[in-house]
């Protein structure tokens, strides 16, 4: 007489990862979209704003004066969003984090309005957050609509990976924090089981992004073909001293935050931040606007051409401007403006020390800043090696990432707790 035959266990596992493959891949290249046409309208009114406007009225777009009077007025466009739009632009972005609980829909186009305008104003954020919130939102509800059964945290997860790899334009640093997350969490399978859709939807993600706009953090920096105890010596004073310089801003984050508190009004508090960052921009110049990417480029395409202590003053600028930024309200994500600010840092230890190469010093600093104001320990030694774009890299980055790690942890957090504490 015949018997069933039971499943072996690969062909359990792979019944039931083959239904969850469609679902990842809508999620991936809807994250990518989003963030794809989000990074499209900013960057089309930044040109207005600072472009096309200034030159109609005869004046230098990076003139000291328009950079106060455009910031300032990024302050009150934001501040009438958070005001008067519903959802008022989601929580203080203060004491929230890369993949927090899933925001009701409502909140959703507030939110990418006070991101755009952020963006365009040349605010000193990136656009992570508010990317990473607005997709989860939305994959969290039509995920729920279009299959019931399915647990939110499945959507949350595809939703975040698929945006961190449209981001990062890999899947590989969505698959990093990822594992980070699922590493303290109960769950059944092994951990590729788990990360398999997450690993679907970001691949999705980036492959979308990287079609349509070719992302890339390659800095141009000379590549470092043979590593020797002298660069292993430098990437680990920089980085230690990096994540130092990044700890200030983290030390003083709860009371600069607590002083814009006390206005309490949003149409107070986001025009006086402005305010603060156009004169912060007039201190240090153009560069030290906007998220930063395209900045960082320009520092590294001259390397030699600025003095150790000009660096120096743009780093400490932009890291005021991300502290201020955070601060106040504004919405948009802490990751690119401190890669600016790990690329100034890096050159200017360069610039004091010609002979420590240029990849040592530029990928160990933004390791130290991204340690010291992020705490994602996968995604500050992924950026730090890939603006590098050199494999000797990795391993020299790996033992930076000790000492720099024993400083940060347990110290303040650029993050705060919804009573407005530090977390640690």
């Amino acid at each position: 007489m015949a018997t069933d035959h039971a499943p072996s266990p690969a062909e359990a596992s792979a019944r039931l990862l083959l239904p969850q493959i469609l679902p990842a891949l809508l999620v991936g290249v809807g994250a990518s979209l989003l963030f794809l046409g989000i990074s499209a309208l900013s960057e089309q009114f930044q040109h207005v704003l600072w472009n096309n406007l200034p030159d109609a009225l005869g004046i230098g777009g990076y003139s000291s004066l328009w950079m106060i009077v455009m910031l300032t007025a990024a302050g009150i466009a934001v501040g009438l969003v958070v005001w008067k739009v519903p959802g008022h632009a989601g929580p203080d972005p203060a004491s929230e984090d890369l993949g927090d609980a899933p925001l009701a829909q409502g909140v959703v186009p507030g939110l990418l309005l006070a991101s755009t305008l952020t963006l365009a104003g040349g605010v000193s954020l990136g656009p992570e957050n508010p990317i990473i919130a607005a997709n989860v939102a939305l994959a969290y509800w039509l995920g729920h609509k279009a299959a019931p059964a399915v647990p939110g945290a499945a959507w949350v997860s595809l939703a975040s990976a698929a945006t961190i790899g449209a981001l990062f334009g890999t899947p590989v640093a969505a698959a990093l924090v990822i594992s980070e997350a699922l590493a303290g969490q109960p769950g059944r399978g092994s951990l590729w089981d788990r990360l398999f859709a997450p690993l679907v939807a970001a691949g999705a993600g980036s492959m979308t992004t990287q079609l349509l706009a070719e992302p890339s953090f390659d800095m141009g920096l000379p590549p470092l073909t043979d590593p020797g105890f002298g660069d292993l010596l430098a990437a680990l004073v920089i980085a230690s001293a990096a994540a130092v310089f990044g700890l200030a801003a983290c030390y003083l984050f709860p009371h600069v935050h607590a002083g814009f508190g006390r206005l309490r009004h949003p149409m107070l508090v986001l025009p006086l931040g402005g305010l603060a960052l156009g004169l912060l921009g007039a201190l240090g110049g153009h560069l030290t606007l906007f998220k930063g990417l395209e900045e960082a480029k320009e520092l590294t395409s001259s390397i030699g051409g600025w003095s150790s202590g000009e660096l120096a003053k743009l780093a400490v600028v932009k890291l005021l401007a991300l502290l201020v930024a955070a601060s106040c309200g504004f919405r948009g994500g802490r990751i690119f403006p401190a890669v600016f600010i790990g690329v100034a840092f890096g050159l200017s230890a360069q610039a004091l020390v010609p002979e420590v190469h240029p990849a040592v010093a530029v990928s160990s600093a933004v390791l130290g800043v991204l340690l010291a104001t992020t705490r994602q320990g996968w995604i500050s030694l992924f950026t730090g090696a890939v603006l590098a774009s050199s494999p000797s890299m990795l391993a020299l980055l790996c033992l930076a990432s000790l000492p720099a790690w024993l400083i940060v942890t347990g110290r303040p957090q650029l993050e705060l707790d919804h009573e407005g504490n530090s977390l640690r």
